[in-house]
């Protein structure tokens, strides 16, 4: 029997262990944006550095300051550094996860305490954090402790990367991967990251893009103080009145965004790229589904899934500053500011999205002859991602994925942004692949959140089989 079979053995036979130790931490409520909870946080830190440094690794705990959350100064949560086997012979794979977890209450529409793992009849694992990012951050531990405790050889050098602060928008990870590149990470073959999810409930994928995301609040300011309407309605130019219109005008009711020259930048699409989408498990059908409503605007799924991957989208947030409680209140708004965003897309570069928008945003402020003050303000300028899927590093993955599943993974793109991948590419200069654990249906940040149990299963046999893929791929051949 290979080791890969005798692995996968193992961890048949350790089901149920497995289950119980996700439930041990989906019990830490480790909760990022609660300035009550940061404790929390704290602890579920130092329970996966102890668990590491039991089996043998080196970890070092890694402060990345001070953080203010709703006027309270906080200690960041540490970022937990490590290195588990240092053969000079073997490959060396770096891994990342976060053990921060979105807020939870039972009174949000929870079937069962969010805090207590619950094993379902059909197979899920319903709990925070189940599938985000404590089952598969739980995966690489439960890989390295089972090849250990059968005495198998773990085929590569791991380091890994963990962080408290994924979800509140990983303050100071980007500044510890910096300086720690040319030190701790230094050696790193390649980089996998284990945060995203199939692109449907029964096949799995491998991801090789991510939309970058442009935030701007767009604020406009009239009188010194709030205004009774019934004295000032009709006599005045009113914020909000102008707000209103200006956010109507940067995209129509089919997602068409109508700023000029922001299309420009796109990537062109290629034979291999139109080739990609056939294939995939992808579905309006299930999509409507999980929805619960058919409001889906394509009536082609391919095209469903471009405007998803590899066409930039806008979407409008909110309003501050604006009258929102229950009830009636006539007010006219003294200042507020509109929020949105645009999801950026190979080869978009935020510079030109910010300059574009701002232009067009002054152009049609101008149009109304409104004498209220508007500004612009970007708030976030993050890059999209791409990599080939034809890199060992990926070719190995789907490798690993076939002998665990039985079948080629899809090769997807996905809408949203995990920054952090090019923050690693770019300063690592190494490839990064991301390999999902968890299913399109598992409600990451929503109610009832869930891992399914054969997911959690088969997904730490994935990684453990990556990691024996990697241990035998020239990862210095030519990408196809």
């Amino acid at each position: 029997m290979s080791t890969v079979d005798k692995y996968f053995e193992l961890v048949d036979q350790h089901q149920q262990k497995f289950i119980e130790t996700l439930r041990e931490v989906v019990a830490i409520p480790s909760v990022s944006s609660d300035a009550s909870r940061r404790g929390e946080v704290v602890r579920m830190g130092e329970w996966l550095q102890a668990r590491w440094e039991a089996l043998g690794a080196t970890c070092k705990r890694v402060d990345p300051g001070k953080q203010d959350l709703h006027g309270v100064e906080l200690d960041l949560p540490p970022v937990i550094l490590g290195q588990y086997g240092n053969d000079a012979n073997k490959k060396t794979v770096l891994v990342y996860g976060h053990y921060d977890v979105q807020p939870a209450l039972l009174e949000d529409g929870w079937d069962t305490d969010p805090f207590t793992l619950v094993e379902m009849a059909d197979g899920r694992l319903v709990g925070r954090g189940s599938t985000d990012d404590k089952g598969p951050v739980l995966g690489w531990l439960l890989c390295a402790e089972t090849h250990k405790q059968a005495g198998l050889d773990f085929p590569v050098n791991l380091k890994f990367c963990f962080e408290g602060m994924e979800e509140s928008g990983s303050e100071g990870l980007d500044d510890i991967i910096v300086a720690e590149a040319d030190k701790w990470f230094k050696g790193t073959d390649v980089v996998c990251i284990s945060d995203n999810y199939w692109l449907g409930t029964s096949k799995p994928c491998l991801t090789h893009g991510l939309r970058g995301v442009s935030y701007f609040h767009l604020q406009i300011e009239g009188p010194g103080a709030d205004l009774h309407s019934g004295v000032f309605g009709g006599t005045v130019h009113e914020p909000m009145i102008d707000l209103v219109h200006l956010l109507s005008t940067l995209v129509d009711p089919n997602g068409r965004i109508k700023v000029p020259g922001i299309y420009d930048q796109v990537m062109a699409e290629t034979e291999e790229e139109q080739r990609s989408y056939e294939g995939l498990e992808f579905s309006h059908n299930a999509l409507a589904g999980d929805l619960k409503r058919d409001i889906i605007i394509h009536s082609d799924e391919r095209m469903t899934l471009k405007h998803r991957w590899r066409y930039p989208t806008l979407s409008i947030h909110g309003v501050e500053g604006a009258f929102y409680a229950p009830g009636d209140k006539t007010v006219i708004p003294a200042r507020v500011r509109g929020k949105f965003s645009l999801r950026t897309v190979p080869n978009m570069e935020p510079a030109r999205v910010a300059e574009l928008v701002t232009q067009y945003l002054n152009a049609e402020f101008a149009k109304l002859g409104s004498k209220n003050v508007m500004k612009v303000i970007e708030t976030h300028g993050g890059r999209w991602w791409y990599s080939s899927p034809n890199h060992p590093n990926f070719v190995a993955a789907a490798r690993a994925t076939e002998r665990v599943y039985g079948v080629a993974p899809d090769l997807t793109r996905e809408g949203g942004s995990i920054p952090v991948t090019l923050t690693f590419e770019e300063n690592l200069g190494v490839n990064v692949l991301l390999l999902p654990m968890g299913a399109a249906d598992d409600g990451a940040h929503s109610t009832n959140e869930k891992i399914d149990k054969r997911n959690y299963i088969q997904g730490i046999k994935l990684l453990g089989a990556y990691l024996h893929e990697i241990a035998v791929t020239d990862l210095t051949a030519t990408t196809a």
